[in-house]
Order: structure tokens, then sequence, then C-alpha cells
């Protein structure tokens, strides 16, 4: 989708008891941020998610699978994954939506984010990033990835955003 400003911030997206961070973002700027859950599942951990969250290979884990939308359209697909020791049987692990979103379900778990790593790369897109996000495959997309620590440095997860890279506005603020 083109012909569309979007900031984003990742402070509101860590903040336990803010609600859905990405509908109120779209609602800042007059526009309408819905999701779509397309899987909740527990699999075997890539090789990249178990590296980071610190699990053995071949660990399951929750993967929850979203398309971000914007007044319908989709802009970003979402994929995070926990380690199941953490998130299966819970809220996490179903596809429906979550009241107060996970960031107050992982807090109400004893997950809170203490700090997050975010790596953020620009690459064309898969066919699939092609096909979801209906885009060309010369358009590039971003991909942010998140990793979110408990105070006491437990990863707890470990997210992949990919989003449409045109008219998209990333913004960090970090305390010294």
């Amino acid at each position: 989708m083109s012909g569309y400003e979007q900031d984003s911030t990742s402070d509101r997206y860590m903040t336990p008891g803010s609600g859905d961070a990405w509908a109120k973002e779209a609602a800042s700027t007059g526009k309408q941020g819905t999701q779509r859950i397309i899987a909740a599942e527990e699999v075997l951990a890539p090789p990249e998610v178990a590296a980071a969250l610190r699990l053995a290979p071949n660990t399951r884990v929750v993967l929850r699978q979203r398309v971000m939308l914007l007044d319908g359209h989709a802009v970003e697909l979402v994929d995070s994954y926990y380690p199941s020791s953490i998130a299966a049987g819970t809220p996490l692990a179903d596809c429906a939506r979550i009241p107060g979103g996970s960031v107050t379900l992982l807090a109400n778990l004893g997950y809170t984010p203490d700090r997050a790593i975010d790596d953020i790369t620009a690459r064309r897109p898969t066919l699939r990033e092609q096909h979801e996000l209906r885009i060309s495959e010369r358009d590039p997309v971003i991909v942010l990835t998140r990793l979110t620590f408990a105070a006491d440095g437990t990863p707890f997860e470990y997210s992949i955003m990919t989003m449409t890279a045109a008219g998209r506005h990333l913004r960090y603020q970090t305390k010294a």
C-alpha cells in the first residue's frame, strides 16, 4: 500500500496495560489498525530463534503469526516466538485476540519487558510476503527482529516483523 505515513515508536509496544498499541498508533494518525491472527501453534524452534531465546536445539516454542492491517490493507507480517515453558496452555497459543494484549498477559505471567534488542534490515520480499502485503518483487521490505528480556536477563519473546517500506518511519528512544 502506498501513499500513507506511519510513524512507529517501540516503547508503546513494550508497556503492559497499554492495550492494543497498533490500534492506538493507527488511530493517532486518523487510521484504523487491526490484526488478523493466522496461526498459533507449538513448533520446533528454528535455529535462530532457539539461539536468541537461549534454548537447546529442537526445543518446542509457541509461534504466533499475525497480519497487521492499516485501513484494511496488510502492511506488516509478525511472527512471535515464545518458549513453550512460558506460553503453552496460555492465550498466546490460541488463535484469538488476547484481552489487554500479549505484553499485559506476559507481565501477568511474570515476564515484564525490561529491555529489548531490535535489529533492522531491508531486503526484497519473498513470494509469500509479496502475496500477503500486495507488493511487487521490486518493493523492499523492512525486517525488524526484536528480542525482549525480563529484568533478570531472561529472553522470553523473539519477534520477526516484516513490513512494507513505503511510508514507514521507525523511531527509537533510549534513556541514558
